[in-house]
């Protein structure tokens, strides 16, 4: 129930990138904030390593800046981006017909902008130190969501004496090899609002299923590693990976990565809805957790809790005015179910991307076709603007247009293409089809198309 001031509670439900922010935007807006986490302080030096050893940094761009931006915290914004590293393109590895090793270079945006590398633990101590520094927050650390009740308004959390130390994707360990003897302290908590952003094994969602009719699918991808032997992968990848190893990383380094990091499977999650009444939603990987291929898990998680808020104050959610007509907790159930109307299909969009970009890196980036319609795409950008053409990528990462939308405006693009293509092709085929024949034949034209695919 609100306080004696009117404001609520809002309970937050993992305290990494996604769900501090989203605790920011809350407490901005006057609502008292309580944030758990089940793992300890992030901040601290001893925890960060064990969390995000299987890491890497992560690709920040316009979405998830965007969502920064919005935040309404000064200079936070800047201080994420002054420790970033810009990321203005790809570098293609490969080896000639010779046997000779060359790279080139793919620029992300032919309009010169760029992604930007950010470390995980930096980003989330800057979220974390704003956090800690406002009076309507509160942070939790080491309390594990057990249970929760959404028709009553009430979690229970377990107080551990001993911080978790296993990785987050298999949080339920403890850092003793004994187990406990006694079961942790358990204290219950109400709250007017729960936004759970505990990650891809979520037990906000866990909990959540218990009184919405969620639809859920999980899918793991484990078709991209190696059953190999140390010593028969780094001969196989130096093999399939040329111009890496030794070039950038010696045998030793990648056979001691090999044995030593655990091949973990990916995991792709989707569900609908995402929220139950006015009392809970999920957010970033708890509701779509998905491949890393396209860069957008964070920034479309970022991404939730900008388009969250948006819909809370179109819908007069922080309105205290007498005079509308409806509850504080009705105009937030309206707005929590057109955050799922509109995010559920952008979601959806974002994950099936994110595995189809797998086949372009591996494949599609040095394909004659691709690097056509990529050149034809970012020609049409930059000599006609008023059409609006993009390609994709710069729609994904440049821009804030709805992710379904970006698959619609590309397919479009690509009918267009094969159209004028085709079109092209036949007059072209004509013309040369009959000049090769008067030169020698279809030998010769069979050569010249096999000139093409060079």
């Amino acid at each position: 129930m609100p306080d004696a001031n009117g404001r609520h509670k809002v309970l937050v439900v993992g305290a990494g990138p996604v769900g501090a922010l989203a605790a920011l935007y809350a407490a901005e807006r006057g609502d008292d904030v309580e944030v758990y986490e089940l793992r300890d302080d992030l901040r601290d030096p001893s925890t960060t390593p064990l969390n995000f050893t299987k890491s890497i940094n992560l690709a920040l761009s316009e979405r998830g800046i965007n969502s920064i931006r919005h935040a309404r915290c000064e200079s936070l914004l800047d201080s994420v981006l002054n420790e970033s590293i810009p990321m203005h393109g790809r570098m293609i590895h490969g080896r000639g017909k010779g046997g000779e090793l060359y790279e080139e270079p793919q620029l992300y945006d032919a309009q010169g902008r760029y992604i930007r590398a950010v470390d995980r633990a930096m980003l989330n101590k800057r979220l974390l130190d704003y956090l800690e520094r406002m009076p309507n927050v509160s942070l939790h650390f080491n309390h594990k969501l057990t249970g929760a009740d959404f028709k009553k308004n009430v979690a229970w959390f377990e107080q551990r004496a001993l911080p978790v130390k296993d990785h987050a994707q298999n949080p339920t360990g403890s850092s003793s090899a004994e187990p406990h003897r006694d079961r942790p302290k358990e204290i219950a908590v109400d709250f007017d609002f729960m936004i759970g952003a505990d990650g891809a094994h979520s037990a906000a969602r866990f909990h959540m299923m218990k009184f919405a009719r969620l639809a859920y699918q999980q899918e793991y991808i484990d078709t991209l590693w190696y059953p190999l032997s140390p010593e028969d992968f780094v001969l196989s990848f130096s093999k399939n990976f040329p111009g890496v190893c030794p070039e950038l990383i010696s045998p030793q380094d990648l056979r001691q990565q090999f044995t030593e990091n655990p091949h973990l499977p990916l995991l792709s999650i989707k569900c609908k809805p995402y929220h139950y009444k006015s009392s809970v939603v999920i957010l970033g990987d708890s509701a779509h957790a998905m491949v890393p291929f396209y860069g957008q898990g964070m920034n479309a998680g970022l991404e939730d809790v900008r388009v969250l808020f948006d819909f809370l104050d179109a819908h007069d959610v922080y309105n205290d005015s007498p005079k509308l007509a409806t509850s504080r907790q009705a105009r937030r159930e309206g707005a929590l179910n057109a955050y799922t109307v509109q995010r559920t299909p952008d979601a959806a969009a974002i994950n099936d991307l994110a595995l189809r970009n797998y086949q372009e890196m591996s494949a599609g980036v040095k394909s004659p076709l691709y690097r056509m319609r990529k050149w034809l795409e970012e020609s049409v950008s930059l000599y006609l603007p008023s059409l609006g053409w993009s390609t994709q990528y710069s729609r994904v990462s440049f821009e804030n247009q709805r992710y379904s939308e970006v698959e619609k405006a590309v397919a479009r693009q690509g009918k267009i293409i094969v159209s004028l293509v085709g079109l092209g092709f036949v007059g072209l085929t004509g013309m040369t089809t009959f000049g090769l024949l008067r030169r020698g034949g279809l030998r010769s034209l069979r050569e010249y198309l096999e000139n093409l695919g060079k």
